[in-house]
C-alpha cells in the first residue's frame, strides 16, 4: 500500500517506520524542513534498536529503509498515488482543516485518510466528500513498540473502510481495537487521564511522593494488568468484592482543577520531562537519545517475556 504520512516529528517519523516495516511504500512530509530532514536518522536509529533486539529481519538495513521511506518537500509530493493518509500534525483544529482541505484538493478519491489524534473529533473538519473514508487510527508513543491502535469512525465513515484499517493495522503485527463510537482519548488514554488525576491529587495534597507513586505501580498495578488487564483481574478478585466498593463508594474521583500545584512548580522551575533532563525525577544529566534508547530496550526485552508468558483471555 502506498502510504502518506504528514507530520515527521515525534509520532510522524515513527508511523512512517511502522508502516515501512508493515511492507508499504512510504512518503512523509513536514512544514518544518528541519524535522523532516532528521526524520530518517530518528527511524535509522529506532530501526537499529529493533534490528539488534531481534524484533526485525537483519535485511532491515539503513538502505533498506531509506529506500522505502521518501521524503517529500511538498503536500502535492507526498499525496502522489496515496491509498492510506496518515495525519500525525500538532493538536490543533485550525491546522488540521487547513491540512485536510489541502489533502482533499490534491489526494486520490478514494484514499483512505487516517488521523493520528488523541483527543480532537477530526470529523467536523473533514470536507463532506472525504467522510465516508475518512477515520481514525490512534497509536501510541512509541508505536513500533507499544502495539495498541484505536480505531473509531464517525457515522458517515463506510464499515469497509474501518475494517481495511483494521486488517492493515492487525497484519504488521499490531493490536487493533475498533470503538463502537468516538469519544475524546478512547480506552488507555482516559484510564490514563483518570489515573494522572488521581496522582496528582495524592502527590500535591501530600499523601505520597513521585517515587511512591510509581513504586505502588510498577509492584502493585504493572504486575498483574500485563498478565489479566483490568476486567478480567476483577474476575479473578470476585465481583462480590466489586459490587460492595461501588455501594460503599470507597473511591471517590478527584475534582478536577484544571492544573496541578506540583506540575505548575515544576514547569515553572524548567523541570519539564526527559527532554530537559529533569521533571517529577532527576535523569542524572543523561540525553534524552540515551534515556529513550534505555527504555526501548526494557520495553523490548518486556515484550519478549510476554510473549513467552502470555496472557490469560476470557470470552
Amino acid at each position: 500500500m502506498r502510504v502518506s504520512v504528514f507530520g515527521a516529528g515525534l509520532m510522524g517519523h515513527a508511523l512512517a517506520l511502522v508502516h515501512a516495516l508493515g511492507g508499504h511504500s512510504i512518503r512523509i512530509t513536514d512544514n518544518n524542513e528541519q524535522t523532516l530532514e532528521r526524520s530518517l536518522g530518528l527511524m535509522q536509529t529506532a530501526l537499529a534498536t529493533l534490528r539488534d533486539a531481534g524484533e526485525v529481519d537483519a535485511s532491515w538495513t539503513s538502505e533498506r529503509l531509506a529506500a522505502a521511506v521518501t521524503r517529500c518537500p511538498t503536500v502535492a509530493a507526498a499525496l502522489e498515488g496515496a491509498e492510506l493518509v496518515v495525519e500525525a500534525i500538532v493538536e490543533k483544529p485550525e491546522a488540521k482543516r487547513a491540512l485536510y482541505t489541502e489533502i482533499d484538493a490534491l489526494a486520490p478519491l478514494d484514499a483512505i485518510i487516517a488521523s493520528n489524534t488523541s483527543y480532537l473529533d477530526i470529523f467536523p473538519l473533514m470536507p463532506e466528500r472525504r467522510q465516508a473514508r475518512t477515520l481514525i487510527a490512534h497509536w501510541y508513543t512509541p508505536p513500533y513498540l507499544v502495539d495498541l491502535c484505536d480505531i473509531v469512525g464517525s457515522d458517515k465513515t463506510d464499515p469497509a473502510v474501518i475494517e481495511t484499517v483494521r486488517k492493515v493495522v492487525a497484519a504488521m503485527g499490531k493490536v487493533p481495537v475498533v470503538m463502537q463510537r468516538f469519544i475524546p482519548g478512547y480506552i488507555a488514554n482516559r484510564i490514563q487521564s483518570a489515573i494522572t488525576l488521581e496522582v496528582n491529587r495524592l502527590i500535591d495534597e501530600g499523601y505520597a511522593t513521585a517515587q511512591d507513586v510509581d513504586a505502588a505501580v510498577i509492584h502493585g498495578l504493572a504486575l498483574r494488568i500485563p498478565i489479566l488487564g483490568h476486567m478480567a483481574k476483577a474476575d479473578f478478585t470476585g465481583l462480590l468484592l466489586t459490587q460492595a466498593a461501588l455501594a460503599n463508594r470507597m473511591y471517590a474521583p478527584p475534582d478536577v482543577k484544571g492544573h496541578s500545584p506540583t506540575v505548575d512548580r515544576l514547569v515553572a522551575d524548567g523541570r519539564t520531562g526527559v527532554m530537559s533532563g529533569k521533571g517529577y525525577f532527576d535523569w542524572g544529566g543523561r540525553s534524552p537519545d540515551e534515556l529513550f534508547r534505555e527504555r526501548d530496550r526494557k520495553l523490548l526485552a518486556l515484550k519478549r517475556a510476554l510473549r513467552e508468558i502470555g496472557h490469560m483471555e476470557g470470552k
